[in-house]
């Protein structure tokens, strides 16, 4: 699964710019680090100058230099990024589900599909809010619309009299592979289940989409503990680092 995962990865840069042996994607509207990033080529060997010429196209951006890639296919490529000062933020799990398990009803909670700009901006600030972060922007809206538009899928948890409590998002599938991401639960509705109840129906959409291989990535322990509730084993890692 990790190359098949690595190529996804690669694929998924939006307006990709190509340095070297790296596939980079830029955000125009955020500098968040997580929307920048780069991506090595399987078995990528790149030079001083290689890395030198990615430190600088991140910062002829005013983005901050950064990869997301799987270290097995291209075990090369961190020590040639920390002689030029990179630093390892992250070793992440990345998950996969072999066999799905259904958790148990949540009462009071439904899903939905966020399918309208309605249950997009409630998604989106219920997801802002569980990660601590500002309320959405019109450009976040446009991002999960786009997403949408393209294929990917985004749902609404909320409670029944209309609260939004979470969600989460599948991307759009490429060659069979999605990445289950931003799944979150507002902290007043957090410990009920409804995190795996979320999961749990991420993948069984991403099949009906055409994934065969949904996968997500574990942010700490006790997101792995939820999935691994629902069926997901843990199957690689991913690397975070930025300069």
């Amino acid at each position: 699964m990790d190359t098949q995962i690595a190529s996804y990865l690669r694929a998924g840069r939006r307006d990709p710019v190509r340095v070297g042996p790296f596939t980079v994607g830029f955000s125009e509207t955020s500098d968040n680090p997580y929307r920048n990033y780069a991506v090595p080529d399987d078995n990528a060997r790149p030079t001083a100058e290689d890395v030198a010429a990615l430190i600088a196209a991140f910062e002829a951006r005013g983005r901050t230099p950064r990869l997301e890639y799987l270290p097995s296919a291209c075990p090369s490529v961190q020590p040639a990024l920390e002689r030029a000062g990179f630093v390892e933020e992250g070793l992440l799990p990345v998950m996969t589900v072999p066999t799905l398990i259904e958790p148990p009803a949540v009462a009071g909670v439904e899903l939905v599909a966020a399918d309208s700009d309605d249950t997009i901006l409630a998604m989106a600030t219920a997801l802002n809010l569980a990660y601590d972060e500002p309320p959405p922007t019109e450009a976040d809206l446009t991002s999960h619309k786009g997403s949408r538009d393209r294929g990917g899928y985004t749902l609404l948890a909320r409670s029944t009299d209309g609260e939004p409590v979470g969600g989460g998002l599948i991307t759009v599938p490429i060659d069979g592979v999605a990445e289950l991401a931003g799944i979150g639960v507002v902290p007043s509705w957090r410990r009920r289940g409804i995190a795996a109840l979320i999961t749990h129906r991420l993948v069984q959409v991403a099949h009906d989409l055409g994934a065969r291989h949904p996968f997500l990535m574990a942010a700490d322990d006790n997101a792995t503990r939820v999935y691994t509730r629902v069926g997901f084993e843990i199957t690689g890692r991913v690397l975070h680092i930025s300069r």
